[in-house]
């Protein structure tokens, strides 16, 4: 071996050492091909291709939106029944409160819907509300993130990093797992509610909308379309010759993966975000015209959503509302102090442009292999807090809907006893959710593992059935 040889392979070596510590978190896997992940968990072909998550941080008073009860307003001004030395996350209880609302039955199924939320009301025939829901917290952050991850502890991979882990994406132009932020701020525990947790880094979110757009992705000055096609195919070849130099080396063919993804959406990803090329038609439909600026900016994340399913993004996470703040309820759903006037706020917001994406997807036929899911992380109790004109937190019982490819249309499923307090009959739990909309995907929640710590981890933890009774 000549000296210049010598100090060559001693220099890739070392080199090699150096790239194997950078890329850590892939180390045990590459990305997916774009027509479909690795196959673990796969069942059979789903209903769903592709879901669309939409969260509200704070959690949305279902007693005052989707969970009609004629026993709260019997009841108003009672003491709720076996709760005389109840203290809930936030004090004590003070007396039955009734919703500030009316309430009117919509659609062939005649399920009641409040009068603050119109417009998704028209939609009741196609909406699958589960109305006995339960959570493990009563705090947001823990709640929030197993309503995301299926744990209340930070670490844990999301519901979207596991959907795109066994199925990969729909396209080989942009990301196939996208989390859309509210304009007024991350929810709370930020990037951990779309994280790849302990799964290779691959499965991440790719956080941004139409405010805040993927950074860096603009041609360099003077550099044409066609020219960087060329460039980035030349260093491809190169890139190629040096993993045949390495064959097996899965850490660098996933970084290597990630960069060419991340060339191809300098061209794919500004077409997918221009919401001028949509039609005024369409823009008057979701309000992206409204005077009120937040339901403006949450309309145009709507479209957003919409056009990103529609160009192949496996899983999208949709926020209304962002993390809490000094004056709670102000920015997202955290109603402790004064609930008619936060829900006045919030529910517009979240109305209009809901309902318009539902519109939107059945009239391009996307609804038909798309799932579309509404979740908060809790509810609120029936009572108002001591002192106060708002409710409590309530993880005992609460709703959250489906709507779309495989769920029955104009349907509840489970419910709370008379007054909203407590999950009373087909109570089912976040891990049931799970394993549903896993279900829906064509995925057996039970088989979609991850050798982890000594564990096989998966989504539902060791929880968990498919909620079978909702199923079309």
């Amino acid at each position: 071996m000549s000296r210049r040889t010598f100090l060559g392979n001693l220099a890739t070596g070392l080199g090699s050492i150096a790239l194997a510590s950078l890329l850590a978190d892939e180390a045990q896997g590459q990305p997916p091909p774009p027509g479909g992940g690795r196959g673990v968990g796969k069942q059979g072909p789903g209903k769903a291709k592709r879901v669309i998550q939409i969260f509200c941080p704070g959690a949305a008073s279902s007693l005052d939106m989707w969970d009609y009860k004629p026993g709260l307003t019997q009841h108003d001004g009672e003491t709720l029944p076996g709760a005389d030395a109840l203290v809930t996350f936030q004090g004590g209880q003070g007396k039955l409160a009734k919703s500030p609302y009316g309430w009117k039955q919509y659609g062939k199924s005649g399920k009641w819907l409040s009068d603050i939320v119109p417009h998704i009301a028209q939609h009741a025939d196609a909406l699958c509300f589960l109305h006995a829901m339960t959570a493990k917290s009563n705090t947001h952050g823990p709640a929030t993130l197993q309503m995301n991850t299926g744990f209340i502890f930070e670490g844990f991979p999301s519901m979207g990093a596991w959907a795109t882990f066994a199925l990969g994406s729909l396209t080989a132009d942009l990301p196939a797992f996208v989390a859309i932020p509210d304009v007024r701020g991350l929810p709370i525990a930020g990037p951990a509610n779309w994280s790849n947790g302990f799964l290779p880094a691959a499965f991440q979110g790719v956080a941004f909308n139409t405010e805040k757009q993927i950074p860096d992705l603009d041609l360099p000055k003077g550099a044409s379309p066609d020219s960087e096609k060329r460039v980035r195919g030349f260093l491809d070849a190169l890139n190629k010759g040096y993993g045949k130099k390495a064959p097996g080396y899965t850490e660098l063919d996933a970084r290597l993966a990630s960069y060419a993804l991340a060339a191809r959406m300098q061209l794919s990803a500004p077409e997918a975000t221009d919401l001028s090329k949509e039609t005024a038609a369409t823009h008057k439909l979701y309000g992206t015209d409204s005077s009120n600026q937040y339901l403006a900016a949450y309309a145009k994340n709507c479209i957003l959503a919409r056009r990103l399913v529609e160009r192949g993004v496996r899983f999208v996470q949709l926020y209304c509302g962002s993390s809490s703040s000094a004056a709670e309820g102000s920015i997202n759903w955290d109603a402790h102090q004064r609930l008619k006037s936060d829900l006045d706020r919030h529910c517009p917001i979240l109305d209009q442009p809901t309902a318009a994406l539902l519109t939107d997807l059945k009239q391009r036929g996307l609804l038909e292999d798309t799932l579309v899911l509404w979740t908060t992380e809790f509810g609120r109790m029936p009572t108002f807090q001591a002192r106060t004109q708002g409710r409590d937190h309530n993880p005992q019982g609460f709703t959250v809907w489906m709507a779309g490819a495989g769920v029955k249309g104009g349907f509840s499923y489970g419910a709370t006893d008379e007054l909203g307090w407590k999950a009373e009959q087909n109570v089912t739990t976040i891990y049931d959710f799970h394993a549903t909309v896993l279900h829906l995907l064509g995925l057996d929640h039970k088989k979609l593992t991850y050798y982890h710590n000594g564990a096989n981890r998966r989504l539902t933890d060791v929880h968990g059935e498919v909620i079978r009774d909702i199923l079309a």
